[in-house]
């Protein structure tokens, strides 16, 4: 009988705190995103992902990696990136700047091991990095948060471009498509597959916002099956569809493509292919800032925000030129924007064991009352006394 095919990492310590190898199945992607579709708990997942951002991380960590390659630097020293962070907390092991060839020279499935910062393929070296750990990606964060200034700067300076040239975002209205959902007067929620999503999607339902409001609900690509993750259906899914699953581009919802301004619309294709009806918008920005402005035009009252980009650490995180026009379209609809985001920090519901025995004494102290008080248990109580 030939052995069973390994499907978990396997780990050996020559110190509690440090993770010296790890062997288990490649599975190698340039984006992120689309990779973690392929994960299976115990892969080592090989990566080009420069500044790892908190939300891949995140997913990274859901789908059970127990070792993460970096062909770049999950940590550049432009900002303070806390993602990497995340995973080594979580006790990931992590080899960054290896370089971009191992994801050419690694096949998906093959088993590697990890030594340190080597990478071995049967038993041959086929890549060099430097291993992280906790400690090593602290101080890394630490020492971005010195020097980002520049970084800064040059996120200003983009903004003030975007204005110069995108500027028809704030001040003219947006091409809309005839949609059938109809949004005038009733508030929207926007989900967007971002960090803490899970987390205030949860608080929100359990609040009853959602049962009280009914609020038209808006997926941004993977926003969608973080909806049905709910329990609840969107009524719209907006983006570029590279992250959202079949099973939520079937639901009924309407489909609208974010294209670009001289048509280009890559999402369409997936659509066309699965023979999907879709919508069209055409603009500049990202598909979240496209939502926003598709609310906002179509006369929501209120826009609530889940796992969208609201601080600058989120924008640095995102890492691309074009977050200034979220920046910026943040800005127009803020008169009718509330963000979401870290609602569930905030309440958290927690029983402490005080008042619940606090709570267990009353109900005994209750009952005991109800009985004294009751004429038939007092004749009942009367006659054992006599008895005795």
């Amino acid at each position: 009988m030939s052995p069973p095919r390994t499907s978990r990492a396997r780990r050996r310590r020559s110190h509690p705190a440090a993770l010296t190898q790890v062997e288990g199945p490649a599975r190698g992607g340039r984006r992120t995103k689309e990779l973690v579709s392929r994960i299976q708990p115990g892969d080592i997942a090989i990566i080009d992902h420069e500044d790892l951002d908190p939300v891949a991380a995140e997913t990274l960590l859901k789908a059970g990696v127990h070792a993460v390659v970096n062909a770049a630097a999950s940590v550049s020293g432009r900002y303070p990136n806390r993602g990497p962070l995340i995973l080594a907390a979580a006790g990931v092991v992590i080899v960054d700047r290896v370089g971009s060839h191992l994801l050419d020279v690694v096949k998906d499935g093959q088993s590697i091991t990890i030594h340190g910062g080597e990478v071995h393929v049967e038993g041959e070296i086929v890549g060099r990095g430097v291993p992280q750990t906790v400690a090593t990606l602290t101080a890394a964060i630490e020492d971005a948060r010195q020097t980002m200034g520049a970084e800064l700067t040059r996120f200003a300076e983009n903004t003030l471009g975007y204005i110069q040239e995108e500027s028809h975002l704030l001040l003219d209205q947006l091409e809309l498509p005839d949609i059938r959902t109809d949004m005038a007067g009733r508030q929207a929620l926007i989900v967007v597959r971002g960090s803490d999503y899970h987390d205030d999607l949860e608080m929100l339902r359990r609040g009853g916002y959602m049962n009280e409001m009914r609020p038209v609900l808006i997926g941004v690509d993977g926003g969608a099956d973080a909806l049905l993750e709910m329990g609840l259906t969107p009524d719209v899914i907006i983006g570029d569809f590279d992250s959202v699953s079949e099973i939520a581009l079937r639901t009924g919802a309407e489909l609208i493509v974010h294209a670009y301004r001289d048509g280009r619309a890559p999402g369409a294709t997936r659509l066309e292919d699965l023979g999907l009806e879709y919508l069209t918008i055409r603009s500049e920005g990202t598909s979240e800032d496209i939502a926003m402005l598709l609310a906002w035009e179509r006369g929501v009252e209120l826009i609530v925000a889940v796992g969208t980009h609201s601080s600058m650490s989120d924008f640095l995180d995102k890492g691309r030129a074009g977050m200034a026009s979220t920046f910026l379209v943040r800005l127009k609809v803020g008169p009718i924007l509330v963000d979401a985001k870290g609602v569930s920090r905030l309440y958290r519901h927690q029983v402490r064991k005080r008042d619940l025995g606090m709570l267990v004494m009353a109900a005994l102290f209750t009952v005991i009352v109800v009985l004294v008080v009751s004429e038939p248990v007092r004749v009942i109580i009367r006659g054992y006394l006599l008895t005795f």
